[in-house]
């Protein structure tokens, strides 16, 4: 269950009265000092939005505090932040007294943030190893910023790599913070195999490829990434498994790990991952003639409520028996559909043996940024 209220902010009223013996200082300077962890400019910004008051009075933040001012200050903060143990069901692919593998449904938060407190990984995974109360998590109090905080390590323990909200798949969970720093190493050095399933529109222009684009915040959207010339070192290594007249099924590997970096670099590579609402994938291709192919489009996207984006593998070595570890998860329900939807329509659509192919229903490639082929 997911809780998507808004993250409240609790008032604080602070009284004051300027002591005897207080020499002319500026009102945002004293108040700046007196305010637990409270910066000179939030103290402005409180001034000038009318939450300070001298002697009944709104001041300007440059006014001179004397001996016997009153001083009244409302302060609003983000509420104390605990991570709650949740009786959340999981379906573990593998688990000893260190780790444990998860497959995560698609839907599913890694951890929380902006908009859901609860119902993520991280609550169903504290409950599973035995705690029951609530764990508060430290960040900095003039942290204003909800997305700096839910940005931070605190709120993901165990955690050594997510996944998005409507990505399925593989998570590796760490059981303590010594054994997550060895992983998480591992995971720095590209030393733990991460490979994905995909569908996407379109066909890539090689079986093989390696797709080597820096990734950045995309200029157009702020809550979106993009292939830019300033952003960071991103590739992705694809193979072709399965091919359709409308789409084709990948398998992708990681060699680096950016934010959104296979659904970005499938978007720049003119393949969409298939119903990706941030990246293209949710729309229907432009170049559908063919009316029945048309339709398989629809029904395919009617079959999807996220991208079509799964964590199939991972591998790495146990930090502590030293073995090889390797996990799969099988395609999720909602993949299976889309897949058993392409495949039956090709079978429908294929001629009898010796009859040509109508040039509508070949596979046209489409047009994309080149990538460098392995």
């Amino acid at each position: 269950m997911q809780h998507t209220e808004p993250q409240q902010r609790v008032e604080h009223l602070y009284h004051f009265q300027v002591p005897p013996g207080q020499r002319p200082e500026r009102l945002d300077v004293w108040l700046s000092r007196h305010l637990p962890h409270v910066s000179r400019t939030k103290v402005q910004e409180a001034i000038r939005a009318g939450n300070v008051t001298v002697n009944g009075q709104l001041p300007k933040p440059s006014q001179k505090v004397h001996p016997g001012d009153i001083i009244c200050c409302r302060v609003l903060r983000l509420p104390p932040l605990e991570l709650v143990p949740e009786p959340i069901p999981l379906d573990i692919v593998y688990e000893d007294e260190h780790l444990l593998v998860i497959n995560k449904p698609p839907g599913m938060p890694t951890h929380p943030g902006i908009g859901h407190y609860r119902g993520t990984v991280v609550n169903a995974v504290l409950y599973h190893l035995g705690m029951r109360q609530p764990i508060a998590v430290e960040f900095d109090p003039e942290q204003e910023e909800e997305a700096a905080i839910f940005a931070s390590d605190a709120v993901r323990p165990g955690i050594v790599h997510r996944l998005d909200k409507d990505t399925s798949g593989l998570l590796l969970v760490a059981k303590d913070s010594a054994l997550h720093a060895r992983l998480a190493e591992q995971l720095a050095r590209r030393q733990i195999q991460r490979e994905y399933r995909a569908i996407v529109w379109g066909h890539p222009p090689e079986a093989h490829g390696i797709i080597d684009a820096p990734i950045g915040r995309s200029p157009r959207n702020r809550k979106a990434f993009a292939v830019v010339p300033d952003g960071k070192p991103s590739r992705t290594e694809y193979t072709v498994l399965e091919s359709f007249p409308i789409a084709t099924v990948l398998a992708l590997r990681l060699h680096t790990g950016r934010t959104h970096q296979i659904r970005v670099h499938c978007q720049w590579l003119g393949n969409p991952v298939m119903g990706d609402p941030l990246y293209g994938g949710d729309r229907l291709p432009q170049n559908l003639t063919e009316p029945r192919w048309r339709q398989c489009a629809q029904q395919c996207l009617g079959l999807l409520q996220r991208q079509a984006l799964h964590a199939y593998r991972l591998g790495f070595l146990h930090p502590v028996t030293r073995h090889w570890i390797e996990c799969e998860a099988p395609l999720p329900a909602d993949m299976e559909a889309v897949l058993s939807l392409l495949r039956a329509t090709a079978q429908e659509l294929e001629p009898p043996r010796g009859e040509a192919v109508p040039q509508s229903a070949r596979r046209a490639r489409a047009s994309a940024p080149v990538a460098r082929s392995g």
